[in-house]
């Protein structure tokens, strides 16, 4: 396994099959529920929904709220509405990124934004994360509410940093990360932080999930931050090269400028933020990138968050739950490897 740990009941090949098994009869109504409320009389609302919540996404976050559910002995229903709203505010945040990077491939097809254009992907982006609140309501769970819709905001506000720091070469390690702690980890704690309060667990195990949660999203998205330069599209779910072509700053690129030359400086300036971001320059980039070793420590910096959301989880009681909520942690390292 690429996450040690002391507790060794995770499976010897990383996958997530465990959590699918766990998760399947709720997730069966959570995938109802995301067909039934992105329905609407406005034609191209279930039109665009439907080519991104079909496009083949794991749609582990849900998973994730269902599992943290479980893992404190929830047996209700209302984890299946937190799950499907947690899903509707990731897709609106896919919808809303394609806008703002101008990309054109998200999950190996064609962007929604390069099929109706950008106006009409905001606008049905805005329609999900109303119908994502709506069935926060109906659970009437005060806490749950209030750690989804702060959530909400933070990932509004990490996407509005990320765009202002975007092509700034003077932005920092510590800065990159508290933008995907923001952008991407925020989700993922409430995602997983919800599952407690539904079972009305209690102030600490609310803690030790959302330190599962965040710590997860955080490597989640370093390990994305090296596909980009060493994946595949398949594997990445977009173009790899992406984030390079449109000068997006991440930590590989932030590690291999802090440890270039002077005119390693100078190409890296010239590609973020002057545009120039050809085949050669990206191939150029790929190789310092390699030359100073910083996807191998963006890596390394994945597993220490792996290896943080690793020990939340062994905390749990064993039961299926963690281990699923364990092997979560191993496929979201193993998958640069």
């Amino acid at each position: 396994m690429s996450v040690a740990s002391p507790v060794r009941e995770t499976s010897s090949k990383a996958s997530i099959d465990a959590i699918v098994a766990l998760t399947a009869p709720a997730m069966g109504e959570v995938n109802a529920m995301i067909l039934a409320m992105a329905g609407s009389n406005v034609a191209l609302i279930p039109e665009i929904a439907e080519h991104l919540i079909s496009s083949g996404g794991k749609r582990l976050r849900p998973m994730l709220t269902i599992a943290s559910a479980l893992a404190y002995g929830y047996r209700g229903s209302d984890h299946v509405k937190l799950a499907a709203s947690v899903e509707f505010m990731h897709t609106a945040t896919l919808l809303h990124d394609d806008v703002v990077d101008e990309s054109d491939l998200r999950r190996g097809k064609q962007s929604a934004r390069m099929i109706w254009g950008n106006q009409a992907s905001v606008l049905v982006g805005d329609f999900l994360l109303g119908q994502a609140f709506r069935m926060m309501v109906d659970v009437g769970e005060l806490s749950a509410l209030r750690i989804l819709s702060t959530a909400s905001v933070v990932i509004a506000e990490g996407e509005v940093w990320q765009l202002s720091a975007a092509k700034r070469m003077t932005t920092g390690e510590a800065d990159y990360l508290k933008v995907i702690e923001a952008k991407t980890a925020a989700l993922f704690a409430a995602a997983t932080e919800v599952g407690p309060v539904l079972a009305e667990a209690g102030p600490e195990a609310q803690a030790q999930m959302r330190a599962y949660g965040l710590n997860l999203g955080l490597a989640f998205q370093l390990v994305d931050d090296v596909l980009d330069y060493r994946g595949t599209a398949q594997a990445l779910g977009k173009n790899t090269g992406d984030d390079f072509r449109e000068g997006k700053l991440t930590l590989p690129v932030i590690l291999a400028h802090q440890r270039g030359s002077e005119a390693e400086k100078a190409f890296w300036r010239g590609a973020l933020e002057g545009g120039e971001n050809d085949d050669a320059a990206l191939l150029e980039a790929k190789r310092l990138l390699e030359r100073h070793g910083a996807l191998e420590a963006t890596v390394a910096r994945a597993r220490g968050f792996g290896e943080k959301a690793f020990g939340a989880a062994s905390a749990l009681p064993a039961s299926p739950s963690r281990t699923a909520l364990l092997d979560v942690v191993a496929f979201c390292i193993d998958r640069v490897n």
